[in-house]
């Protein structure tokens, strides 16, 4: 049995899925995570075979005790700015033990980053990573300029629960056909970073272009109360996954609208639940789960009347172009499974 233990900073649903499949293939999974700060009322599972372990409660001597009864054969490590985290990676990789630093930053090429390149030309980052685990090409290049080796870079860091979204697809398909739903859907945290008020802006200035199309918000964060307030939009709180899917069946295109997202696994869910979808060109995630104009489109991020162009596509889309949309999100989709980002890491172990 491969033991794998985690220094995590939020665990998420999508993390939870590839920890299930890491454990179907005979791992056991330690899991060291911040339960203070959390960005959502995201809830941990019962998991057998995984055990949870919260940050506030832990010391540097009580994980290495923890890693000397464990023994792991890798280690992956998600929370760079933790002191804690870092000075245990740096013993861990002078034991000789894969250190997998796993991110979804992406190269913008502002200062911090060039420093960080600088560092990585010499060699710097080898004092506490072995590996780098990106979720996709942006990471790859912003990791290959850390220093990584091609060899030493894994992919599919960060996979939605693609079987829970796509039977969700399956069970609402039939209906679509009868009557598609001329909903859209936007899911994450009200904050300004997620573009939201760019998109009630583009919304509200279609006007009579809206037809019979409609615009509803998931999700909590500082700016939820204002959005409540505007009567051509529906606001809803932040639902756990098992609740989220029964949107689906209402929805009939899914927006990010995003100024900066670093990946985004949320499209990756919807794409699952084949939604057409709409996507700044921020979005990381962008990349993989979406062609413009096959399965939907994306626009310049932060600008109101290039998303409203996009709506308009989709509005004046037949029904039947809506369905054909929606079945290539799928398939778009099965490019990473929570397989895929499991057995990436588990190849370490046949090192």
């Amino acid at each position: 049995m491969h033991k794998i233990l985690y220094l995590y900073a939020e665990v998420m649903g999508y993390t939870i899925s590839t920890l299930q499949k890491l454990v179907a293939y005979g791992a056991e999974v330690h899991v060291v995570c911040w339960d203070d700060g959390k960005i959502t009322p995201y809830e941990l599972p019962n998991m057998a075979n995984v055990y949870f372990y919260h940050r506030s409660q832990v010391t540097y001597q009580k994980v290495l005790n923890i890693i000397e009864k464990v023994s792991p054969d890798l280690v992956v490590v998600s929370g760079w700015q933790d002191r804690m985290y870092m000075n245990l990676c740096r013993g861990l990789v002078k034991q000789g033990l894969p250190v997998v630093c796993g991110f979804d930053d992406q190269w913008e090429g502002y200062f911090k980053q060039h420093v960080a390149a600088a560092l990585g030309k010499i060699g710097v980052f080898d004092i506490w990573y072995t590996h780098a685990w990106v979720c996709g090409p942006r990471q790859y290049e912003y990791a290959r300029r850390l220093g990584f080796k091609k060899s030493r870079i894994l992919f599919d860091l960060y996979s939605a629960d693609v079987k829970i979204f796509n039977n969700s697809y399956v069970r609402s398909r039939k209906q679509k056909t009868v009557t598609y739903p001329h909903n859209f859907l936007f899911v994450g945290r009200f904050e300004s970073v997620k573009g939201i008020d760019i998109l009630v802006e583009a919304w509200l200035g279609l006007g009579a272009s809206r037809k019979d199309w409609t615009l509803t918000l998931v999700g909590n964060g500082s700016l939820k109360a204002y959005y409540e307030n505007i009567l051509e939009v529906k606001v809803l709180d932040f639902l756990q996954p098992r609740e989220l899917v029964k949107l689906i069946e209402s929805s009939g295109c899914f927006i990010l609208p995003s100024r900066f997202e670093p990946w985004g696994v949320v499209v990756h869910e919807f794409a699952a639940a084949g939604l057409p979808l709409i996507l700044s060109d921020a979005v990381g995630a962008s990349d993989v789960f979406v062609v413009d104009g096959i399965n939907g489109f994306t626009f310049q991020s932060k600008h109101a009347q290039s998303l409203k162009n996009v709506l308009l596509n989709i509005i004046e889309s037949s029904d039947e172009t809506l369905l054909s949309m929606s079945e290539l999100s799928t398939h778009f989709a099965d490019r990473i499974t929570p397989s895929t980002s499991a057995q990436n890491l588990l190849s370490l172990c046949q090192k």
